[in-house]
């Protein structure tokens, strides 16, 4: 009962925010008056030209961590990392962060790899793109100053909410009680078979987190992370076209939209539905395209990448299962399993 619980606050309860929300946003707009703005004003050719970017930015993707993993002594090939990177995509579309657990495991098993190491892998894999976003969010905040102020004017709930959460006493007395826990639960069970375990999979994760300090090619990670996010912007930038309401738009007022979107993208919801669309659309009020039109601008960009993982994720699925090949070890996926904290099983 209680892992029944947990699924539904972890899987369904986002769900259904993010459902509702996008309701919310959508049912104050004229559904009829967007269909026909998708039916007669949208140049499609610019939506498949986003799409086709798209999948350039997962292959890079499939690159760059080919890179981390070939410092651990891991080697994968293409095939088997684009697999991975497409299945992630459609898996996380199902269940929130699930996606990131599962491709770990994918390579880990098929590579008879440690879990934990190429676990690590991703975690930094994720931290150059945390880091992306926040560099991104400072440039277009300094760029386009005004626009956020009014985004957090018009949602003074946002902005109250971060406030408090970072000027709460009670934030750091939590995060000092929890270290402090950790740390003395560390010393009076040094000895025990869990801590022992904790701290194999931590020295694991930690190797592969150091494996981009570590590895051949650190130009090519920087080369790989900035086309990724490149091809990211691209991605809303040539949707801009395709309506004419939006075809005017400049770069620095794409890229606040790119870094709304992305911030939305950021919440544990499946595809962002509901927060992207909200924040995209609030961030178009600003240039003076608002309603119908700003909804049937999100509702295209947003759902173009929605087929799109459908698509690859179908094409990695059927990949992986004409994949003759068969895991390398026997036992990896027992190592697996213990390997992942019990909160992560399913």
């Amino acid at each position: 009962m209680k892992r029944i619980i947990r699924d539904i606050v972890k899987y369904l309860l986002p769900l259904l925010c993010g459902v509702w929300l996008f309701w919310y946003v959508y049912q104050q707009l004229d559904v009829e008056t967007i269909l026909q703005i998708l039916k007669t004003d949208v140049n499609y050719t610019w939506v498949v030209l986003s799409m086709g970017v798209a999948v350039f930015s997962h292959i890079a993707r499939a690159l760059r961590w080919r890179l981390q993993l070939r410092a651990l002594h891991i080697e994968p090939s293409m095939r088997v990392l684009i697999n991975a990177i497409f299945g992630m995509y459609a898996m996380n579309l199902l269940f929130p962060r699930l996606g990131e657990v599962w491709r770990c495991g994918y390579v880990a098993q098929r590579e008879k790899a440690s879990f934990s190491k190429v676990l690590g892998s991703m975690v930094s894999d994720r931290l150059s793109d945390t880091v992306m976003v926040a560099l991104l969010t400072l440039l277009v905040f300094f760029m386009q100053m005004k626009p956020f102020i009014r985004f957090l004017d018009e949602n003074p709930s946002i902005e109250a909410g971060v406030t408090s959460v970072l000027t709460s006493v009670w934030l750091y007395v939590g995060i000092a009680v929890c270290i402090g826990v950790v740390i003395w639960f560390f010393r009076t069970n040094s000895q025990s078979r869990l801590v022992q375990r904790i701290k194999g999979l931590m020295a694991n994760v930690w190797a592969g987190f150091a494996s981009i300090v570590t590895m051949h090619g650190k130009f090519q990670f920087i080369f790989y992370t900035l086309f990724i996010w490149f091809c990211y912007f691209m991605q809303l930038y040539l949707c801009i076209f395709a309506f004419p309401s939006t075809s005017h738009l400049t770069v620095p007022a794409v890229m606040l939209l790119y870094v709304l979107g992305s911030l939305g993208m950021g919440l544990p919801v499946q595809g962002g539905i509901g927060p992207w669309h909200l924040a995209v659309i609030a961030g178009l009020s600003y240039y003076g395209i608002t309603g119908n039109e700003a909804g049937a601008f999100a509702f295209v960009a947003h759902g173009s990448q929605m087929v799109l993982i459908v698509l690859i994720g179908i094409y990695a699925f059927v990949s992986m299962a004409c994949d003759k090949k068969k895991p390398k070890g026997e036992r990896v996926v027992e190592d697996i399993v213990t390997e992942i904290p019990e909160s992560e099983r399913l």
